[in-house]
């Protein structure tokens, strides 16, 4: 049995500095806090940590699940436990899903504090607005969270309260998956009115809700509502398709009009991202490879256009991907970008029997990309010409495995005929830790 790690004093999870002096905590183990959360400088260092956590958990783990189960990605090293996710057989043993499972949670558990404690700060400095800004950033943070579990893993123990001991959250059963999305939909109507207005490409706001919303709902294929936050964030000027394509990443770009949420890296606190794409000559491993089905597909003028960018070829004539690249690694990873917000526009008009309108959407994206507009006429010509449009634009960010498993087209596609392996197995360890857990079927 795997054992926890237990941190009594946890105003050291919460210091001040980069996510490598935050202490790495096991998931659903236990934190002593008592007094750690107590006027405005340690809510925000609190909130601060959360997005540290956050930072961590999404680099490279949850990333990897969602492009190398798809159609795009090569693992070209020799680790047998990531060719897992290519050949869609996946052990409960494996140590990337171990990894996403532990740092999901261990960010939920840092979230929880936050939520449970920051309202009953009393501080004249932490005013009400920042206090709700706090707040509210939490509980997106923690709808993103259970929003990723439930997509993974389907039905998963729903935690809502800080952590204080060992025994506090084991024998937790497994919600549904479909409790689990109503989890997530529940913490993003109370985080929707206490955030501010505003725009920020880092931090959660409102917008940033409707963005998660947008998505979350065509998840669960409400098409109304999907187009209708869809709708809020595109009609927002502060969100543009920026020009050419990589614009929003090219030469040390963050920030930009494209992006809705991204996470930012510094020197400090780098993304470990680059170093699996970059080819030995730059520095990293080229373990992760676009295939040659998808370099024959971004570098066809008529399908990839100007997103032939993502790829480029090594001194030894070998294709790599370019969306992480920077020296040092601070390169920011794009978790929602504005042409996400057009493809679910133009999938939920589609689906609503709006042709016109889903068409003009999939042509914005594609004008941007320098294609000419779309030939596709029917409704399920225009589906599939979504489907294949966001396979091009977000091949390297992770998208295509959960499309494919959103849509039902998991089998046409990818011939992945068993039911079962559209979730993946719960971490063999925590099974050992927690009898209460059981494991998906077929696993």
């Amino acid at each position: 049995m795997k054992a926890f790690k237990y941190i009594l004093a946890t105003s050291l999870i919460f210091s001040l500095g980069s996510c490598g002096n935050f202490l790495e905590v096991e998931p659903r183990a236990s934190i002593s806090d008592q007094q750690t959360i107590i006027d405005k400088v340690s809510s925000e260092t609190a909130i601060r940590g959360a997005y540290d956590s956050f930072r961590s958990y999404y680099s490279v783990n949850l990333q990897s699940i969602g492009y190398l189960s798809g159609d795009n990605i090569q693992w070209t090293g020799s680790q047998s436990q990531v060719q897992e996710f290519i050949n869609h057989s996946v052990n409960a043993e494996n140590a990337t899903i171990s990894g996403v499972w532990n740092g999901i949670y261990t960010t939920l558990n840092r979230i929880n504090h936050v939520i449970d404690k920051v309202p009953a700060v009393s501080d004249p400095l932490l005013t009400d607005a920042l206090r709700n800004q706090i707040v509210g950033e939490a509980y997106f943070l923690r709808a993103l969270g259970y929003f990723d579990l439930a997509r993974i893993w389907g039905g998963v123990p729903i935690i809502t309260k800080p952590t204080l001991s060992p025994q506090d959250n084991r024998g937790i059963a497994r919600a549904t998956q479909a409790e689990v999305y109503s989890q997530v939909i529940a913490d993003l109507e109370l985080a929707e009115p206490l955030l501010p207005a505003t725009t920020d490409r880092f931090r959660a706001t409102r917008k940033t809700v409707w963005a998660l919303k947008a998505r979350y709902y065509l998840y669960q294929k409400n098409y109304a509502k999907a187009e209708e936050y869809a709708d809020k964030v595109i009609a927002d000027a502060s969100y543009k398709l920026v020009k050419p394509y990589n614009a929003f990443f090219a030469n040390d770009a963050r920030g930009t009009e494209e992006s809705v949420f991204e996470i930012f890296y510094s020197i400090n606190e780098t993304n470990s991202h680059r170093g699996q794409w970059q080819p030995q000559q730059n520095g990293g491993t080229r373990q992760w490879a676009p295939n040659d089905a998808f370099v024959a597909l971004v570098n066809d003028p008529a399908i990839g256009g100007t997103r032939n960018t993502l790829v480029a070829k090594d001194n030894q004539n070998r294709w790599y991907g370019n969306l992480y690249y920077r020296s040092p690694a601070t390169d920011p990873t794009f978790v929602i970008r504005i042409a996400e917000l057009y493809l679910i526009r133009a999938e939920a008009r589609a689906s609503l029997d709006k042709p016109a309108g889903a068409i003009a959407d999939l042509d914005a994206v594609r004008e941007r990309a320098g294609l000419a507009k779309t030939t596709a006429s029917t409704k399920a010509d225009i589906l599939l010409a979504i489907e294949n449009e966001r396979r091009i634009e977000f091949a390297l960010e992770p998208h295509r495995w959960f499309d494919l498993v959103r849509t039902e087209r998991a089998a046409a596609v990818l011939n992945v005929n068993d039911p079962n392996k559209l979730l993946l197995p719960i971490p063999a360890e925590q099974l050992l830790t927690d009898k209460a857990l059981k494991q998906n079927p077929g696993y």
